[in-house]
């Protein structure tokens, strides 16, 4: 099986959301991007920076996603994107790049910005009409901390 030229715009229209609906912090349409029996393995940072953390369903992803509120703004920039077709006719999968900025406030005062070099390792399925994550893996290549001039919020 291959991937269509329209299911290589999906999915990447996809994985655009995810980052875009992320840093709006629109927590429910960000669930709305998963299928009902999707999972969501994230790291524990600075204990693991892999994947070990799961989260089962659109209720739970939403709730771990929704902790990215500690941060006053976040900004996900996405690079690199590999698509393959999935072992099952309507499935897929993909490797995305990610450099995900948190800002923050430190004790001092100043602002800082907490960099997550990452990973995304997903599975996809189209179904009624639209492909979905079925599985999303972040992994930390690495973790880095900047000094921020300014930050709105």
């Amino acid at each position: 099986m291959t991937l269509s030229t329209g299911d290589r715009v999906e999915l990447t229209d996809l994985v655009a959301r995810y980052a875009l609906l992320t840093d709006a912090r629109e927590f429910e349409a960000l669930a709305g991007l998963f299928a009902a029996d999707a999972v969501l393995v994230l790291p524990d940072p600075p204990a693991s920076l892999e994947p070990v953390l799961e989260y089962h369903g659109p209720e739970e992803i939403r709730a771990a996603i929704g902790r990215v509120e500690f941060f006053p703004v976040t900004s996900h920039f996405l690079g690199g994107q590999v698509l393959d077709p999935g072992p099952e006719p309507g499935t897929a999968t993909g490797w995305v790049r990610c450099a995900a900025h948190h800002l923050s406030v430190r004790k001092d005062g100043a602002p800082a910005d907490l960099v997550w070099h990452i990973r995304y390792e997903d599975a996809y399925r189209h179904e009624e009409g639209v492909w979905r994550f079925t599985r999303r893996a972040l992994h930390i290549d690495w973790i880095e901390t900047r000094p921020v001039r300014r930050m709105r919020g």
